[in-house]
């Protein structure tokens, strides 16, 4: 597809190891307060289970904008008291470190030389319900870097809002027909089609959002299906 300009990224379980790194950071803040006994991996799932159900009211208007950072920060209390933990019991610097976590999320290893291949050829920039800073705060973390940085707060919705994909595209001046989206889940990918955007699944072991549990489809139909970002890189001769 030589018409491609513009390669969008998801990063949430696309691009870094969501799971793997909140559960290593959820599994050390249970430890250092006595909880070992937690499973930190099963914590880290309830976490991010909440997340749909808790930005939709933003997709829907009902509620204003507001970050992934407070989002995390309202479900990782609630989350502390499903599991019998009263947030009020930990010092709030603990619990604003754990939240945190999500700014030090760890890039799967093929990342940074696919990443680097990519940008070769196309202009590359992530598209997350990340806001900008904290999508910075991860490419430092990583050592990525990209040519521009398109967080949830520009666009001000959470995909897969439509505005989320088209606003990125109005961003970087490039038609949807002339970008892709490469992502790990079935529904952004779907969302980002019906925008008009290219499409290119990567595998990841893990990488499905438990808030979304039941909605990830086919796996089915899309432009590229590729076994990681490498394998994107030398389909699209970069």
């Amino acid at each position: 597809m030589s018409n491609i300009d513009v390669l969008f990224f998801d990063v949430l379980g696309t691009m870094v190891d969501w799971r793997g790194s909140i559960a290593a950071e959820t599994h050390a803040f249970l430890e250092r307060n006595g909880r070992g006994d937690i499973d930190p991996a099963a914590f880290a799932d309830a976490w991010v289970g909440r997340y749909d159900a808790s930005v939709e009211p933003v997709r829907t208007g009902e509620r204003p904008f507001v970050p992934l950072d407070q989002v995390n920060r309202e479900n990782l209390e609630a989350t502390l008291g499903q599991f019998g933990l009263a947030p009020a019991a930990f010092p709030p610097g603990e619990l604003e470190e754990l939240n945190l976590a999500w700014h030090r999320l760890k890039a799967w290893p093929d990342l940074a030389e696919g990443l680097s291949r990519l940008r070769s050829r196309f202009i590359v920039a992530p598209l997350s319900d990340g806001h900008t800073r904290l999508l910075v705060n991860v490419s430092r973390h990583n050592g990525l870097s990209w040519d521009a940085v398109v967080g949830a707060d520009i666009a001000r919705t959470y995909k897969p809002v439509p505005r989320a994909y088209l606003g990125a595209c109005e961003l970087l001046g490039v038609r949807p027909g002339n970008a892709m989206l490469v992502a790990a889940h079935d529904y952004d990918l779907e969302a980002a089609r019906t925008c008009g955007l290219k499409t290119a699944h990567v595998a990841r072991t893990g990488a499905a959002d438990p808030s979304k549990a039941g909605s990830e489809g086919s796996r089915e139909g899309w432009d590229y299906t590729c076994r990681d970002l490498l394998d994107l890189a030398d389909r699209l001769g970069a």
